[in-house]
């Protein structure tokens, strides 16, 4: 093959990498954009139809959470039976992300032994921080990461969480 056959040759198949790349980039920014729009209805559906909220009658742990920043609330109580989260209710006032995030996380923990939700704890706050390690064990509290792109509202994502490790830390004491 001569040298200028061979040089028509890669330009196209320059040509057509750039052209599948481009491709490749647009489906990316689509997909990107649609998984965006499902998480915000994750965010959206547990601001509205708050799970787990009210009160327990018997707590054994009861933890207010307080952001001055922007003013959210939260108020966790927990039941913690030979050593699992038996039952958790949250109350409180603030922003979708915050309340949202109390939502998910009460869907998440209830049934689940206090070390197992030490590490949910861990691992929420970890990505919330900017780490994509263990995205996978979260599930739908991935839907949360956006907030990572607001850095003032990663204190309202992580609320909860704060909250709740106090919490299970008074339940250990009592």
């Amino acid at each position: 093959m001569c040298l200028s056959t061979r040089l028509v040759t890669w330009a196209i198949v320059s040509t057509d990498d750039r052209r599948r790349m481009s491709s490749d980039k647009a489906e990316y920014k689509r997909q990107e954009t649609e998984l965006d729009e499902l998480y915000q209805e994750i965010i959206l559906d547990h601001y509205r139809n708050p799970r787990h909220k009210g009160r327990l009658s018997a707590p054994t742990a009861s933890e207010e959470g307080y952001n001055p920043l922007c003013g959210d609330e939260i108020i966790l109580d927990v039941e913690v039976t030979d050593g699992v989260v038996s039952d958790i209710a949250q109350r409180g006032s603030g922003c979708s992300i915050s309340q949202s995030s109390a939502s998910m996380m009460t869907e998440v923990i209830v049934g689940e032994p206090i070390a197992d939700v030490k590490g949910l704890i861990a691992s929420f706050t970890a990505m919330m921080r900017g780490s994509d390690d263990d995205l996978e064990e979260l599930g739908d509290l991935e839907a949360m990461a956006g907030v990572r792109k607001f850095p003032v509202r990663v204190k309202c994502a992580t609320l909860a969480w704060h909250t709740l490790s106090q919490a299970l830390e008074k339940a250990k004491s009592s």
